[in-house]
């Protein structure tokens, strides 16, 4: 599922998950991996939860972006549609984003991910 917006509040935010709730079976449990961001940790987001119990979240650790497959997603959103894109207007440019999360569900496969660069590894001390 995705959503364009002009800004990410917590209001925003919890309409989201309002969404993606109200898709699921009552009963599914429902995992969201999240950043650190402000907006995810409100008392808005909060009630939700409490709300919500089959919903839980798992918070990446700060300054770990390289490893979150999330970003590794929206990386290759910008690569397939951001960059040298042309978008006549901001509604352009959000359509063009949602056709490609349709698009992308249609053959989605999990990231494969793999350290392989030994010299690069750092020493267990």
């Amino acid at each position: 599922m995705g959503q364009t917006a002009a800004r990410h509040t917590s209001q925003e935010f919890v309409a989201f998950l309002e969404e993606i709730i109200a898709t699921q079976p009552a009963e599914r449990e429902v995992h969201v991996i999240l950043d650190n961001f402000s907006a995810h940790r409100t008392a808005q987001v909060n009630q939700f939860l409490q709300q919500h119990p089959n919903v839980q979240f798992h918070f990446t650790p700060t300054y770990s972006s390289w490893l979150n497959q999330v970003e590794s997603w929206f990386s290759k959103l910008q690569r397939d549609v951001i960059d040298r894109g042309i978008f006549t207007s901001v509604a352009d440019l959000k359509r063009k984003i949602m056709r490609y999360i349709r698009l992308y569900q249609k053959t989605a496969k999990p990231f494969q991910w793999k350290y392989s660069d030994v010299r690069k590894r750092i020493p267990a001390w």
